[in-house]
């Protein structure tokens, strides 16, 4: 009788699970061929008679032309707002300025997927973000700041608060329906007009924002809305008939309108950059951990001014959690911004996208180890892979200046009071993130480090309810909250 080899038990053969394509239609999106400023409640051509292209950075391909405000237009605008704030808004009680704001609130809802769509396209993000956080959020500030329209003398309790007038506000590229919600919302409660200037790579939704302006009927000129670049901004900034001040973009900028403002009468708050520090301790919950560093460094791109862009990873537990941070680089899905599947979108334009390259770039010159996942990125557009750095120090240019790119640099600490004198070694102080099981360290961490907003086992989660801003070169004030309220109103005791 012949002995039989034995034979190993076949292995089941796992299938190879694939995305199949599946693009959000732009049919619900109407594009026009030209548009115009918006100044006292309707599109208007611009004084200056220039227009510029705005674009899709996935493709490259040419959206509409928009209107550029010169000086006269930015006159004209302010006069409308000014006219408006007296005649019209300033005196309106708290409870009618709140129900344009519901109105606003409840067309954004009604034409979210219209927004959402819009936004992807102008700015390159992801649908499911544009769809899932920047719609659902920008609608949610103008729903609680309509709350506190008519319950401004309890937000600032023995105090008489009252407008300042005329509001110019500059926002970014990142999130432009967002941030247009962040400014519009709290100066529209307290009694202000505003003059909003967004982006000149992302103009459209602040524009369709305007005809929400005039679906909810507000009164002619209390929102105005300027396109144009960086001298249509500083022609609002340095307006002599403007009140406040609010601007949202990068540090550079941002000094350069507080030395604007300097010896004038202007109020001011100022949102800018970061190079927030995410720190796990070897006590974290490592995949939880690893899904908030995804979210942290890699949503919207790294196009987020709260962005962790450095980690920092206590020693015991840092092999780990950069295998598995590997892993999970390599399953994100970059490409086409309308592909609800899509994880990494484009970057907003062929400037940032050459300043991201240059800073990775200063990053393995000066001996930091790089990783990228295998990536078949688009042949047109802007387009940039997940990136990560380790052998990092804290003098290597990817550790020190905000990239604004989807780049994590990666450091080690050993004890708290290391990680917290690393994460503070930083001229921003606007965020950060804390992964650890227990509260008592939590509290510790937050204590000591210079972040207006401290995460613990989470990152990158925003309320209305709640204030945000930044400490050193990340700016002053707060938006969101009760607290941001308070750079639109002017504060008198109760006699």
């Amino acid at each position: 009788m012949t002995d039989l080899e034995p034979v190993a038990p076949a292995q089941p053969v796992m299938p190879a699970w694939e995305y199949a394509p599946a693009p959000e239609s732009k049919d619900i999106v109407r594009l026009e061929d030209r548009y115009g400023l918006f100044i006292a409640g309707e599109f208007v051509e611009p004084k200056s008679g220039r227009w510029f292209p705005t674009i899709d950075p996935s493709n490259e391909t040419v959206l509409a032309e928009v209107a550029e405000a010169g000086e006269e237009d930015v006159d004209v605008a302010v006069t409308a707002a000014r006219s408006a704030y007296v005649t019209a808004w300033r005196d309106l009680p708290g409870s009618e300025r709140a129900k344009y704001l519901y109105r606003i609130a409840r067309a954004l809802q009604e034409r979210a997927r219209e927004f959402a769509v819009l936004e992807s396209m102008n700015g390159g993000k992801p649908i499911k973000e544009s769809r899932d956080v920047d719609l659902p959020l920008a609608a949610a500030h103008f729903f609680y700041y309509a709350g506190w329209a008519d319950k401004l003398e309890y937000a600032f309790p023995a105090m008489k608060p009252t407008p300042l007038g005329v509001a110019g506000q500059v926002i970014p590229w990142n999130f432009p329906l967002l941030m247009a919600a962040w400014k519009l919302a709290p100066a529209l409660a307290a009694g202000n007009t505003t003059v909003l200037k967004p982006a000149e790579t992302t103009p459209l939704t602040a524009l369709l924002l305007g005809e929400v302006i005039q679906q909810a009927e507000l009164p002619p000129g209390v929102v105005n809305i300027l396109t144009g670049a960086g001298a249509t901004g500083a022609s609002l900034v340095g307006h002599p008939d403007v009140d406040k001040v609010a601007f949202t973009g990068s540090t550079e900028v941002g000094k350069q309108i507080r030395r604007a403002v300097a010896g004038t009468s202007k109020h001011l708050t100022l949102e800018l950059g970061g190079k927030a520090a995410n720190i796990v301790f070897e006590d974290a919950p490592i995949d939880q951990a690893v899904e908030g560093v995804v979210n942290g460094i890699f949503f919207n791109q790294g196009h987020v001014c709260c962005a962790g862009s450095r980690l920092l990873v206590q020693e015991p537990v840092f092999e780990e959690l950069l295998e598995k941070l590997k892993v999970r680089l390599g399953t994100l899905r970059v490409g086409d911004p309308l592909d609800k599947n899509t994880d990494v979108g484009a970057i907003n334009s062929r400037a940032q996208l050459e300043k991201i390259g240059e800073l990775v770039a200063s990053g393995v010159e000066e001996g930091a180890v790089m990783y990228q996942p295998p990536c078949e990125l688009p042949e047109r557009g802007f387009w940039f892979a997940p990136t990560l750095f380790t052998g990092v120090s804290q003098s290597h240019r990817i550790a020190r200046e905000e990239i604004f790119g989807p780049v994590l640099s990666i450091l080690t600490f050993r004890t708290p009071e290391e990680a917290v004198e690393k994460a503070n070694n930083t001229p921003y102080g606007l965020s950060a993130g804390i992964w650890t099981e227990k509260g008592s360290r939590i509290l510790w961490m937050a204590e000591r480090m210079r972040a207006g907003v401290v995460w613990a086992n989470t990152f990158n989660r925003f309320d209305p309810a709640s204030p945000f801003g930044g400490y050193k070169e990340s700016g002053f004030g707060r938006e969101g909250g009760r607290h941001g309220l308070e750079p639109y109103v002017r504060l008198e005791p109760v006699s």
